[in-house]
């Protein structure tokens, strides 16, 4: 007894300072993420204290511009502007916007709620629909039904997620008049189509990654041998190969969650949906770079935490990973 509690004190030893290293690593990347964001704005063209004075209606003149330079702190060195913009980070200081002056982060984080709602909508629809789609692929292996479900996945896989959306636009808004065609408003009718858009590639990404797993699967020495033993094969399909499938699960589910992030970008500006990728857009056709800036910088950040969290949940969900560390 004293023997396995000590055995399970070292294992949780080891636990913890894998995830300590594995945090102690993230802190280079995000501080390059940082100083490379910081950057984007320092090197865009436009002189940010006349943007701001324009936003604030004033009469430009040479020595108003000087004096907003000087506020701004843009006549200091590189270093020391990052420095201070570092620090404003730290704090949850983003900045304000070039257009109405109003404060960066709460603008993003408004706009990331909305962003999260579809998103999260999007992947749940993803795995409900694309984990029993790519079972029931592999379990029909190579009969209609198979085909069937692997042409569909390829088409929706190939489909660029704009052009989709302009397809679902048409026919859904335009045509059938079931939908709005420009959402005035994040309501759950609005988000329907945009959900849609996000999670069909998503579905036939997850579909083939998913039957492919099975059949690996089902084809190794452990499934055998369950049946040579008269197991049922339903308890072998839901009870260990759909346990081993979990980990490449997790793995692209980490993944698609970047992608599918990046793409709503397209998706929000389409739809009208009042989210962080229909903001940044509409920051970038204004110039307003601190919205820009604060969009990569908690994108990017976001990314490497998903996958932070994806790399720590292998040592959960697979037994062989436990077993050599």
């Amino acid at each position: 007894m004293f023997v396995k509690q000590l055995l399970l004190q070292v294992r949780k030893d080891k636990m913890k300072k894998y995830i300590l290293k594995r945090v102690l690593q993230l802190i280079p990347i995000l501080l390059g993420l940082s100083i490379l964001t910081f950057l984007l704005l320092y090197i865009s063209p436009g002189d940010p204290a006349q943007k701001k004075l324009v936003s604030m209606e004033a009469m430009i003149t040479d020595e108003l511009l000087e004096q907003m330079r000087e506020e701004m702190g843009l006549n200091r060195p590189f270093w020391q502007q990052y420095a201070d913009w570092f620090v404003g980070i730290l704090h949850g200081d983003f900045g304000t916007c070039y257009r109405d002056g109003l404060p960066v982060a709460d603008k993003l984080f408004r706009a990331l709620k909305n962003t999260a709602i579809l998103g999260g909508t999007s992947m749940l629809l993803a795995m409900l629909l694309a984990i029993p789609f790519g079972i029931y692929s592999a379990v029909h292996q190579n009969k209609i039904i198979d085909y069937l479900i692997r042409f569909i996945s390829f088409v929706g896989n190939s489909i660029p997620s704009f052009l989709l959306a302009v397809l679902l636009m048409y026919f859904f808004c335009v045509k059938l008049k079931l939908f709005p065609v420009v959402a005035k408003k994040n309501g759950l009718k609005e988000m329907v189509l945009p959900a849609i858009a996000l999670a069909v590639p998503v579905i036939s990404r997850f579909t083939r990654q998913v039957r492919a797993e099975v059949l690996d699967q089902m084809g190794r020495d452990y499934v055998h041998g369950l049946r040579s033993r008269g197991v049922k094969e339903r308890y072998i399909l839901y009870r260990n190969v759909l346990r081993s499938v979990l980990v490449s699960i997790v793995t692209l589910a980490g993944l698609s969650l970047g992608s599918m992030m990046a793409g709503s970008v397209v998706i929000e500006t389409i739809f009208g949906w009042q989210g962080i990728g229909k903001l940044v857009m509409d920051s970038i056709t204004a110039r307003d770079y601190p919205v820009v800036q604060g969009f990569v910088l908690i994108f990017g950040t976001i990314y490497v935490m998903v996958n932070l969290i994806t790399d720590l949940s292998y040592h959960f969900l697979d037994p062989r990973i436990k077993k050599e560390n």
